[in-house]
């Protein structure tokens, strides 16, 4: 029952507005791990997308409260009204400044260390681990233009990244236990919006989606690793539907997977919000459920 309440709560949210407000609690509590009425914990960890981050009306990227961890824990706390939400993402983190810190401040000296601090003084407490991470590595290999150096930025960063998350994973299952749920996520492909610049965006958007393949089986490959369990994302935008063709106002007919790229970030919206590769509202709600249907497989 609790898993059939859980997933009516996010299904209605998909078509509702009322889980835009929730706002995440704090994490704090003074009361001994025995008592019956303690909290428990869902701590979210990662970048941008971990802490809802959209453009404003001026195109700032702002953290807002409609990101996925807030929309999963308002579903979520239906069945346990004890639950709290703890976020710790860092927009701008990669996979080495989630480590070693120094884009986001933390008292501890980095997110995975201010996790790490959390859950030894939380132990038993945290139920559920979400994350995020890894997308932030590859930025710097996407503005190459010349083809080697590319690749071999990629290839680097590929390893750079795997070798990270596994660091990470391994310090989470280390302090966490082996009972602790850990969900990790698979990346959507913000770069599909360059299908509507013509025939030379075509092929980039087609290579970009090649590339998220191998990521994403990075990501996957390591999470599986340490018995986390994945909420596959680049699944759920559609990742490599580029047969299916549906029409947008205003933007013409393109492929299924570039139309919710379009509908669910704001990669193709005008400026001076777009174009931004963030999820909108109803893009986070999606990953919202994807992460709530890898929680009850």
């Amino acid at each position: 029952m609790h898993r059939i309440v859980t997933i009516l709560a996010l299904c209605a949210a998909v078509v509702t507005t009322a889980l835009a407000g929730a706002a995440p609690a704090l994490a704090s509590s003074s009361k001994p791990s025995h008592y019956p009425f303690a909290p428990s914990y869902y701590l979210s960890l990662g970048d941008s997308l971990s802490q809802g981050v959209q453009p404003n009306a001026a195109g700032v990227s702002v953290e807002t409260n409609q990101g996925y961890p807030d929309q999963l824990y308002a579903a979520l706390r239906l069945g346990n009204p004890r639950l709290r939400l703890v976020k710790l993402g860092c927009p701008g983190e990669t996979t080495g400044t989630m480590i070693t810190g120094g884009i986001c401040s933390y008292p501890q000296g980095s997110q995975l260390a201010a996790a790490v601090s959390f859950l030894k003084h939380q132990r038993g407490r945290v139920s559920l681990i979400t994350i995020d991470i890894g997308a932030n590595d590859l930025n710097p290999c996407l503005i190459l233009t010349d083809p080697m150096k590319l690749q071999e930025c990629i290839a680097g960063a590929l390893k750079t990244i795997g070798a990270n998350l596994t660091y990470i994973m391994a310090e989470l299952r280390a302090v966490g236990g082996s009972k602790v749920r850990i969900i990790g996520m698979t990346y959507y492909v913000p770069e599909l919006a360059a299908w509507l610049t013509g025939p030379a965006g075509q092929q980039s958007a087609q290579l970009s989606e090649q590339l998220a393949v191998t990521f994403n089986g990075v990501l996957s490959q390591v999470y599986q690793a340490f018995g986390a369990r994945i909420a596959d994302v680049f699944s759920a935008f559609h990742r490599s539907d580029f047969t299916h063709q549906v029409t947008l106002p205003g933007i013409g007919t393109v492929p299924l997977n570039v139309a919710l790229i379009c509908q669910w970030t704001w990669e193709c919206a005008p400026p001076p919000r777009g174009p931004n590769e963030h999820a909108n509202k109803i893009g986070y709600r999606v990953i919202a459920l994807t992460f709530l249907f890898a929680d009850l497989r």
